[in-house]
């Protein structure tokens, strides 16, 4: 198997896996407004991070390195350190594997408004904007010589990049893997953008933190996240020989294409995901019991998400809890994937359920075992899985289970 021995987070809980998990397991919402400078702009939910670039990157290595890039270093070299892993490995030996969705959104946007007000466009705005420029920037900042790949697969973009990196992990193709997402969108276009397409929750004044209600009768759309998580992954063989601490170990994942519609999702897609992970990780519905769940809090989209788990565990489905943890981190696109794993992981390590927040009234027509109580304990819990479904029909699922 494929052991978890690094874990770095720069999220909207905070940049520390430990407490940023026990903010979750509060409940504790990190949801907040964002009004756009466009006419007529209206307030939307957003969950942003805390972060110094200035701690990271000098004021001329800045003028290049867009927000996307920043977060990606500083959460990747973070995971290496829990890890205990630099200088562990030969640099060759060691691939980089990033999921991003967007890209620079802030540099592009500064750019194109740049063009139009002035007709002057800052020069490095293509390799602050490019897609694989968070991969590139953490091959450089910790010296890994070996594949740095970019995975571009909307929301289920860094799932898609740990699964190719547990793949190289097992074949031989690289020692080490440093793997993860990161995204930052957070700028006016782009938040204009998704509001137009009506998937944004929308709320009273002041109510943005409960905003985000997966799986309930009233839920009305999710919240945009950024921010950036790693995990560091090794063969099992490889992290007991070096003592390393085993987080988790990441026993299967699975991928499908709905290739029904670019927007809408379809529950055999997503079962077809499940159960390629479930079959890799040789485990049975029933041997999982945590499900952290895509769980976007659209209408279609948590039924559809339903419907596929429904389907796979059967009559064992009552044996399944779930929880969207995007209650209160957001959505963070390109890199939900990456900051979910990393919460699953916590989750079977320390045998406790983050909750589905600010979900009063659940809806029947999901029909799910969700995780309503703050502090829930799973003594029990033995494997876990998250699930990343996308735009353009790509479903991810990794399945984790207790080191």
């Amino acid at each position: 198997m494929v052991a978890v021995t690094g874990i770095g987070v720069v999220s909207p809980h905070g940049d520390h896996p430990d407490a940023m998990f026990a903010a979750l397991m509060r409940g504790e919402s990190a949801i907040g407004e964002f009004i756009g400078d466009f006419p007529n702009a209206k307030p939307a939910a957003v969950a942003s991070v805390a972060f110094d670039a200035g701690a990271w990157f000098t004021p001329l290595q800045l003028a290049g390195v867009d927000r996307v890039s920043q977060l990606a270093v500083a959460a990747a070299t973070r995971a290496l350190a829990d890890a205990g892993a630099a200088g562990v490995y030969e640099p060759a030996r060691v691939g980089v594997y990033v999921g991003c969705g967007m890209g620079g959104g802030a540099s592009l946007e500064a750019g194109y408004i740049s063009g139009l007000r002035n007709g002057r466009v800052p020069p490095l705005t293509v390799p602050a904007f490019m897609p694989n420029a968070p991969a590139a920037h953490v091959a450089m900042r910790l010296h890994a010589t070996g594949p740095a790949l970019t995975y571009a697969v909307a929301c289920a973009s860094s799932a898609v990049a740990i699964a190719e990196a547990a793949k190289a992990i097992r074949g031989g193709e690289v020692d080490m893997a440093i793997a993860g997402g990161s995204e930052a969108v957070l700028v006016p276009g782009v938040v204009k953008a998704w509001q137009v397409m009506q998937t944004l929750s929308v709320f009273a004044p002041g109510a943005a933190a409960s905003s985000c209600r997966p799986f309930a009768t009233d839920r009305g759309g999710f919240a945009l996240g950024e921010g950036a998580a790693f995990l560091i992954l090794e063969s099992t063989e490889r992290a007991r020989a070096r003592g390393a601490r085993r987080h988790a170990e990441l026993a299967g994942w699975g991928m499908s294409c709905d290739a029904t519609h670019l927007t809408k999702p379809d529950a055999a897609g997503q079962r077809a995901a499940i159960g390629n992970a479930l079959a890799l990780a040789d485990l049975a519905p029933r041997d999982v019991g945590y499900c952290n769940a895509h769980g976007t809090a659209t209408r279609i989209g948590d039924q559809v998400e339903s419907e596929a788990l429904k389907a796979v565990w059967g009559t064992d489905i009552d044996r399944l809890r779930v929880s969207s943890t995007k209650s209160m981190h957001g959505h963070l696109l390109g890199a939900a994937g990456a900051l979910e794993a990393a919460i699953t992981t916590l989750a079977l390590r320390e045998s406790q359920l983050p909750p589905n927040a600010n979900c009063a009234s659940p809806d029947p027509a999901c029909g799910l075992d969700l995780v309503l109580e703050t502090g829930a304990v799973a003594s029990g819990l033995d494997a876990a899985i998250t699930s990343s479904f996308a735009f353009g029909g790509s479903n991810a699922v990794l399945v984790f289970r207790r080191a």
